[in-house]
């Protein structure tokens, strides 16, 4: 073999060639432009977008575009618009939306379809786009508004940040058309990772963001945008022109807020509650800082999140203990186990969160775990993990099903640093915990930001919340959580009828409670925002293991019009333009978010593996994504577990407790270890409130451990257990069994009671409800639900056909 060498001017660089570069004759395909349009009243949003794909080629095309939309968003309509016809979308359960998309595309007819990957990640394809066309898809949805300390947030999501994938990859046909390979603990990795642009790239797609701002008879006093430069002008505000979507869009509206409760006049109510002016003595706690310090972190986000960090750790008391968990693929201790928080070990942890610098992956699951059996059983203190990260991990479901158990039963507070942050994931980890979920989106923001930090690690005003004088329908009502201080309770439902409600909790000085007098308003979309929120919950359920929900996931989704993770909107066109399926086949790569580093070379699983936009024409492009482009879209292949169950997801050498799999109970643990409650179960009775009695499991085995562990029966003991059983029984909203447990140890206090048949009792109903053991899940593993042909488990939703 000759090897010759070629004159330089022969081999000259195409302009902008390397990773992530497209360049054709004809601009960048296949998205031309992307406009968002919303409509602010009080605390509730109406939000259109509407993105216009093109087709510069001689031949038919399918394009794709995954894209992120607010976490909390309900969309509730679709539609397709291309040469002067309107083409309504159709709710539909997924499967059967991609049949019939599929099945137009052959027939040679014009057809989109919209499905939700995860609650903030979503994926549109179009297809049969004639050459020379254009063709709109628009989304409709509504959203609350987060708010706190006297300022409501909107925030719109405009880039899917690269997420870490951990696992190992599967054999089979992609579940999408992404650049990472789906793997065991992200089967739908391929779904979530679009082609990423180098920054800088020329002809950006156009972005359009403008906002009506009606305050609905609050006092508007400030506007802010704190990511991008926008103009205002007759209560409208616009973004400036020339805007990449590479960023999350930010408003900020300072008003005050009143108590309020809202019926649309359907059956749906929307409560407001201010928190009330009490002062708390905060009970002792035990605390553990769970620093993400993976390549993702890079840059300003690492300087932020150790910032964030320290002011966390200046929150503790000598009264508290403390541990620093920092973690990439491997995890690191500041210092050994929970250590008191002395000046002298703040300052030690302080001096180690300055050393961290960003590397590695996100191995998320493993810290997660060590925080848990660093806690250990729940006793007089209050049990509170604290993860600061950007939330850029694939295997949410995963992390959700092996540690959300564990983590319902203390309190979890999120702080998500990122321009682009994975919303959707840390808001449901800290609605495991009946925490808070704070986002840092710059360094400007951090100081307020860490100002709210302060107060919701701090003990809750009001704990133990019940609604009273509604005749609610059962398991419609959204988590009530506690009151913090600055922050409003926000809660949703549906009820019969009732015009008022009585808000009843547990305050420092004993029972607290609120009268609300109601007020009917026309306004739909509370229907839509409780449906969302509702959905999402039996979501998280159903990824920690009750796969029997499926059917009334789908049910809910589309009796209330909602899209969902089991539904699609399909929009599908009448007339035949096209001789059969797309010739052409391409993913919309996205742009970089904006401040993050560019690494220096590709890393594995990383930023830099995803860094790759497949190209229409040319060579400058990762392998698998240019394999990717052409060619006809992958058929939907054999069916993968949806959840899998397995180790720690890597690098750390800690001893942890076993979370269990989609079969597991209660496991023994090794000494000096706490209990884990398991995932949830199918069929399992709730409590009224909404939480598990699994949740409480932890604690359950913990009081029976030390009733066993008394040298002889003790009356004042058993009193006392009392209590905290009736704490725990309101915990859940009402539970029979502890309700009954609690009033009969209440006689340990009256004169003449038997102490031996009282301890017996206790030991023998705690044994019972401590070693519950839950059914296997139907099929015998992680099924995908009830409906699959002869029974058998169905194929995991993204793959449905």
């Amino acid at each position: 073999m000759n090897i010759t060498s070629l004159e330089p001017a022969r081999c000259l660089p195409v302009p902008d060639a390397g990773f992530g570069a497209l360049r054709t004759g004809r601009g960048n395909l296949p998205l031309e432009s992307v406009d968002v349009h919303a409509a602010i009243s009080g605390l509730v949003a109406g939000v259109e977008v509407t993105q216009d794909f093109t087709n510069p080629f001689d031949v038919t095309l399918e394009a794709t575009y995954v894209f992120p939309l607010p976490d909390r968003a309900a969309v509730t309509g679709f539609r397709m618009e291309a040469d002067d016809r309107v083409v309504e979308g159709v709710l539909k359960e997924r499967g059967q939306a991609r049949q019939d998309y599929d099945r137009a595309l052959r027939e040679g007819k014009r057809a989109a379809i919209a499905e939700e990957d995860r609650p903030d990640v979503f994926t549109i394809r179009v297809g049969n786009i004639l050459p020379g066309e254009r063709v709109s898809v628009r989304l409709t949805m509504s959203q609350p508004l987060p708010y706190e300390d006297g300022a409501a947030t909107f925030r719109f999501p405009l880039v899917v940040a690269p997420r870490y994938i951990p696992g190992s990859p599967v054999d089979g046909e992609p579940a999408g058309d992404g650049t990472a390979p789906d793997t065991d603990a992200v089967p739908d990795a391929s779904r979530i990772s679009p082609p990423v642009l180098l920054p800088g790239f020329p002809d950006p797609v156009r972005l359009s963001v403008s906002a009506d701002v009606d305050a609905a008879g609050l006092e508007l006093r400030e506007l802010a945008s704190s990511l991008h430069v926008v103009e205002e002008e007759g209560g409208t505000v616009r973004l400036r022109p020339g805007e990449r979507l590479d960023r999350d869009f930010i408003l900020r509206l300072t008003f005050d807020a009143s108590t309020s409760l809202q019926l649309d006049g359907r059956g749906t109510f929307a409560l407001t509650l201010l928190p009330p002016p009490l002062q708390t003595q905060r009970t002792p706690r035990d605390l553990v800082l769970v620093l993400d310090r993976s390549g993702s972190m890079s840059g300003w986000k690492m300087v932020c999140a150790r910032r964030a960090a320290a002011r966390i750790v200046d929150t503790l008391t000598p009264q508290d203990r403390f541990a620093v968990l920092t973690f990439d693929s491997v995890v690191e201790q500041a210092f050994e186990g929970l250590v008191e928080a002395s000046d002298r070990n703040r300052y030690r942890a302080v001096e180690h969160l300055s050393r961290v610098d960003a590397r590695g992956g996100t191995e998320l699951l493993t810290p997660l775990r060590q925080a848990v059996a660093l806690l250990g059983a729940q006793g007089e203190r209050e049990r509170v993990v604290v993860l600061v990260t950007d939330g850029q991990v694939g295997n949410e479901d995963q992390i959700l099903e092996q540690a959300g158990g564990a983590l319902s039963a203390m309190r979890v507070h999120t702080v998500g640093i990122d321009r682009a942050v994975n919303a959707g994931f840390l808001g449901r980890l800290a609605g495991l915990g009946a925490g808070r979920c704070e986002l840092v989106e710059s360094e400007d923001r951090l100081d307020a930001a860490m100002d709210h930090i302060h107060r919701r690690i701090g003990a809750p005003l009001v704990t133990d919340l019940s609604l009273k004088g509604l005749d609610v329908e059962p398991e419609t009502v959204t988590h009530l959580g506690s009151i913090f201080p600055g922050v409003p309770l926000r809660v949703y439902g549906r009820c019969r009828e009732g015009s008022t409600v009585t808000v009843r909790g547990m305050a420092a000085g004993g029972p607290w409670e609120e009268h609300v007098q109601g007020v009917t308003v026309d306004n739909p979309a509370l229907r839509a925002v409780w449906a969302r929120a509702h959905l999402r919950e039996l979501e998280d359920r159903y990824a920690m293991g009750e796969h029997d929900l499926e059917s009334r996931i789908v049910r809910t989704s589309l009796e209330h019009g909602v899209l969902c993770r089991f539904t699609a909107y399909v929009a599908v066109d009448t007339r035949e333009v096209a001789g059969g399926e797309p010739e052409h086949r391409v993913i919309q790569p996205v742009e970089p978010p904006s401040g993050w580093e560019m690494p220096q070379a590709p890393m594995a699983g990383g930023f830099g593996a995803m860094l790759a936009a497949a190209p229409a024409a040319g060579p400058a492009a990762a392998p698998r994504a240019a394999s990717r482009m052409g060619l006809p879209r992958p058929g939907l292949g054999s069916a993968r577990p949806e959840f899998l169950a397995g180790g720690p997801a890597g690098g750390a050498d800690v001893s942890v407790p076993d979370f269990g799999g989609p079969d597991a109970g209660v496991r023994p643990y090794p000494p000096g270890q706490p209990p884990i409650s398991p995932a949830p179960t199918p069929g399992r009775r709730r409590g009224r409130g909404g939480h598990r009695p699994e949740s409480v499991r932890p604690q359950l085995v913990a009081e029976l451990d030390r009733l066993r562990a008394l040298p002889a029966p003790d009356l004042l003991y058993l009193a006392d257990l009392g209590t905290r059983l009736a704490a725990l029984a309101a915990y859940l909203g009402g539970n029979e069994d502890l309700e009954r447990l609690a009033r009969d140890l209440e006689a340990a206090e009256r004169p003449g009671a038997n102490a031996r048949a009282l301890h017996d009792h206790a030991v023998a109903v705690l044994t019972r409800l401590a070693s519950d053991e839950r059914p296997p899940a139907p099929g015998g593993g992680a099924s995908g639900g009830p409906g699959a042909p002869g029974g058998g488990p169905r194929a995991p939703f993204w793959k449905r056909t």
